[in-house]
């Protein structure tokens, strides 16, 4: 198929539609709200997990909190690569190329110390969708310890929403920065875990596939889903990041994305793969190769601190 075919059948498809809350946020996001229900919510409320980060549940952890934001060019792929199931689904040769590009920069890079005493920051910006007329712009910072064994801290600010009002059981994403202490849960994976991973691309696919079986609409689509989740966190771990990608280039499905934008529409090269809301775009720095995040959601730092509620230093 030529440009100009490619350009037309983008044209007659369908527009994205409205974005939609995830499953696995409805879920998180229900059981938190109905907490705040039953119970006087404290100044610092607890939670177990923060929607969106990192549980290592039978549904999707790895995934943000934010919603399908699908680009024309990622559409066409899925029509042109994925022919409806994993078995016809291929990885073309310049994904491949891109994600050992990726890989090898990512091993290239050095180190972080990090002790069981500290926390992983992550700082990212996406939105939450509570009704159709209700999409809530948030930028999210978290802290989590890195032995799993200590409280954390999950502080959302919430950039466009409705103000505080007393009662409202969605107050905590109201407009303005709300504190949620999180609180130790051995359902979500921690740093310590994530470094016991292998760093031997065919054995990490093997037990990404293990750990993900029976989730999604097929194993490629969950072994990818759960590779994106734990690309901000691994991004601290240079083997691990670096064999991420190398499994990754062994999946079928995966499709690159020339220009491609993170949510907070940073410009960047994509790599498009079907998951079970839609088409998920990872998005990287076209110089440095650089993770940036998703057209989902940006990540906008990562880091080791000393405190919970501490954020690096420039």
């Amino acid at each position: 198929m030529n440009p100009e075919e490619r350009e037309e059948l983008a044209e007659l498809l369908p527009s994205p539609g409205e974005p939609v809350l995830t499953n696995d946020r409805h879920d998180l996001l229900k059981d938190h709200l109905m907490r705040e229900l039953t119970e006087r919510t404290p100044q610092l409320p607890d939670i177990t997990v923060a929607p969106g980060r990192r549980a290592r549940a039978k549904r999707r952890r790895f995934v943000a909190i934010t919603v399908p934001l699908v680009t024309a060019t990622a559409v066409i792929a899925a029509v042109l690569a994925d022919g409806g199931g994993s078995k016809n689904a291929t990885t073309d040769a310049d994904a491949v190329d891109l994600l050992h590009r990726i890989a090898a920069v990512a091993a290239a890079k050095e180190s972080v110390p990090v002790r069981d005493d500290q926390y992983v920051y992550v700082r990212t910006q996406g939105t939450m969708k509570f009704s159709d007329k209700d999409i809530r712009v948030l930028r999210e910072a978290s802290w989590t310890a890195v032995d799993g064994k200590r409280a954390g801290l999950r502080r959302v600010t919430v950039l466009e929403g409705p103000p505080f009002r007393a009662g409202d059981p969605f107050s905590s994403y109201s407009k303005g920065t709300h504190d949620m202490r999180l609180n130790p849960d051995p359902n979500v994976t921690t740093f310590r875990e994530l470094q016991g991973l292998p760093t031997d691309p065919d054995a990490l696919l093997r037990r990404i596939y293990a750990d993900t079986k029976g989730e999604g609409p097929t194993r490629e689509s969950a072994a990818l889903e759960k590779i994106g989740g734990m690309l901000p966190d691994a991004m601290l771990l240079p083997e691990l990041d670096a064999a991420l990608y190398r499994a990754a280039a062994k999946i079928p499905g995966v499709s690159v994305v020339a220009d491609a934008k993170d949510y907070t529409g940073r410009t960047g090269i994509g790599l498009s793969f079907k998951e079970r809301d839609g088409r998920t775009v990872w998005v990287f720095n076209k110089k440095s190769l650089d993770f940036m995040g998703s057209a989902d959601e940006a990540l906008l730092d990562v880091d080791v601190v000393d405190e919970a509620g501490e954020t690096p230093t420039a």
